[in-house]
């Protein structure tokens, strides 16, 4: 079991509805030790691949992707769900629906970050059913960047997410992939990687 896998199992809480909460560790409190070794195992398993940015989306990715890009020497660039006054020229937008929120956002990265020189590591917490990621994915193509890998911290390997964009062709490494959960026992089984 590896150290996410680890952590999972310690602090993860099971809830009724395909929800895992990873809250204290993950995507509210977060941890940078446990980021650190993310980061260093996404390294690990993308190396050979020219990465020249981390693209992530609003907000729980950006932490996760923060502390990865350090291991990558690249800038991180994330898809926000709300455009604000400061946001000027030229967007790439996406539709994406989050499955925990159970809304849709329209997702906008300013034209100046992205463009066809850049190999781009998709990084993210949560894979479910995969529209977060195709969003970025859409707006990757938008701007004639090259996605050369994506990153998930962790998987719902039950839902579909997973497999629609290893589908696609795109190198996807999730650190855990929650094969089965039980709200009522709180039991976790992970698949073997």
């Amino acid at each position: 079991m590896n150290c996410l896998e680890a952590r999972i199992v310690k602090d993860g809480i099971v809830k009724e509805g395909n929800v895992l909460k990873v809250d204290s560790f993950l995507n509210h409190q977060m941890d940078p030790e446990l980021f650190n070794e993310m980061g260093r195992e996404w390294k690990r398993r993308f190396e050979g691949k020219t990465i020249t940015k981390i693209l992530t989306i609003e907000a729980s990715g950006i932490g996760i992707a923060c502390i990865a890009a350090q291991h990558f020497g690249v800038p991180v660039v994330f898809a926000k769900k709300a455009k604000s006054i400061n946001l000027d020229g030229e967007m790439y937008t996406a539709e994406v629906e989050s499955f925990t929120h159970k809304n849709k956002n329209q997702v906008i990265v300013s034209k100046k970050f992205l463009n066809e020189n850049d190999h781009l590591l998709l990084i993210d917490d949560f894979l479910a059913n995969g529209c977060a990621l195709q969003g970025l994915i859409q707006i990757a193509k938008a701007a004639g960047a090259t996605v050369e890998g994506i990153g998930i911290a962790v998987e719902k390997g039950f839902q579909a997410g997973g497999q629609i964009i290893r589908n696609l062709g795109y190198q996807l490494e999730s650190l855990a992939i929650v094969e089965e959960m039980n709200w009522e026992t709180g039991e976790i089984k992970f698949r073997e990687q």
